[in-house]
């Protein structure tokens, strides 16, 4: 093994891979929404689709990890992503769209299985958190997908020259340091089921993943429309809203593993749940651009150590197997990052923007109060 490719590494790379694909996909919602002139149902409709497509791959991913082991599910999927965005740019219908978002949603909800799976081994093996900082390489990398976007729009770059040239930088620059000497942890299903619907604890693990992925998922891909209909910036500015928000989160991830060994798991969930609210509140009350940015960055460190904390949680779990737990928290919590986008554009159409992401608010503070459930994470 190289000097340079680290276990910590291999695994984070993984991490800006899977963020940044999302993020050159969340930069241009604007432009797919304007090329098929899509109202917000419509376009919550299709990123439904995308939706299903995660949640249908949770399972799988899960009991290929406990089957196949971690490292190897990742790197197979990170081949077949890339490939999954570019389809997105060639759809010539909203019915293609919707098929490619959904294989796309797929891709990207069976890499979050399988990385996580080999972030908590990795956490295990060397024994200290990471899976923090492994969460910051996501925000880093899906910030660098938005701000792709941000030269892309710059640029009139149009969106099959800008997925292409993206994804295959970044899959260049990645996938390369992946390639570590590593044997992954193996466990069957003790029921012999595909998938297992969190119980006990899990359940409200699984509660407090969907609140900050919900909120996550709305701003990824509703933060540029946001600010160009409702804050009325140019659709160049528009794209900063997801870029300060995963800016935010970044620097928060990266000091998340110290932040919650000192305040432990509980007190950082309920710290994070009162901060995400508070910004949610300043972006929806106080529509101007500074105030929206300054919102959507707090809500970017209120969400920041939660996903972290709860895959840890879930990985670690005395009564089921890594990937199967995992798998099974990733249903509730990256499902709702999915479901996020689709739940504000059906609340949007029949209330207005504003009122859609105020409700974002109520799903922090019901982070507050579940936290307990973050107690027993190692």
């Amino acid at each position: 093994m190289s000097d340079w490719r680290t276990p910590w590494r291999a695994v984070a790379a993984m991490f800006i891979l899977n963020g940044a694909l999302f993020g050159i996909w969340a930069s241009r919602v604007p432009a797919v929404a304007e090329k098929f002139g899509l109202s917000h149902a419509a376009l919550g409709f299709l990123l439904l689709t995308l939706a299903a497509g995660a949640v249908c791959s949770f399972p799988i991913a899960g009991k290929a990890v406990d089957r196949l082991g971690a490292v190897r599910v990742t790197r197979l999927i990170a081949v077949t992503y890339p490939v999954t965005l570019v389809a997105l740019s060639l759809a010539p219908t909203q019915i293609t769209l919707g098929a490619a978002l959904f294989f796309f949603g797929a891709a990207h909800g069976a890499m979050d299985v399988a990385m996580n799976g080999w972030g908590a081994e990795t956490e295990r093996r060397l024994d200290r958190r990471m899976m923090s900082s492994f969460h910051a390489m996501w925000s880093f990398g899906a910030g660098l997908g938005a701000l792709s976007g941000y030269l892309a729009v710059y640029l009139g770059m149009g969106l099959f020259v800008h997925f292409l040239i993206s994804s295959a930088a970044v899959f260049a620059a990645t996938y390369y340091a992946a390639n570590i000497p590593w044997e992954s942890d193996r466990a069957a299903h003790r029921d012999g089921s595909i998938f297992a619907f969190p119980t006990g604890t899990l359940v409200l693990v699984g509660i407090v993943a969907f609140c900050a992925a919900l909120g996550e998922g709305a701003v990824a891909d509703w933060s540029a429309v946001y600010l160009k209909n409702v804050v009325q910036t140019s659709e160049s500015a528009a794209t900063l809203g997801y870029t300060v928000f995963s800016v935010a989160m970044v620097i928060v991830r990266l000091l998340g593993d110290r932040l919650v060994t000192v305040t432990g798991p509980v007190r950082a969930a309920r710290i994070s749940g009162i901060c995400a609210a508070v910004g949610v509140l300043i972006a929806v009350l106080l529509p101007s651009l500074a105030a929206a940015l300054l919102g959507f960055a707090l809500m970017g460190i209120g969400y920041a150590v939660i996903m972290p904390l709860a895959f840890s949680r879930a990985a670690n779990d005395p009564n089921l197997p890594a990937g199967q737990a995992i798998s099974s928290v990733a249903t509730l919590g990256y499902g709702g990052m999915l479901i996020g986008p689709a739940f504000v554009g059906f609340v949007a159409e029949s209330t207005d923007l504003q009122i859609a992401f105020g409700l974002l608010a109520v799903l922090a503070i019901l982070i507050v109060f579940a936290s307990s459930s973050l107690k027993h994470t190692p």
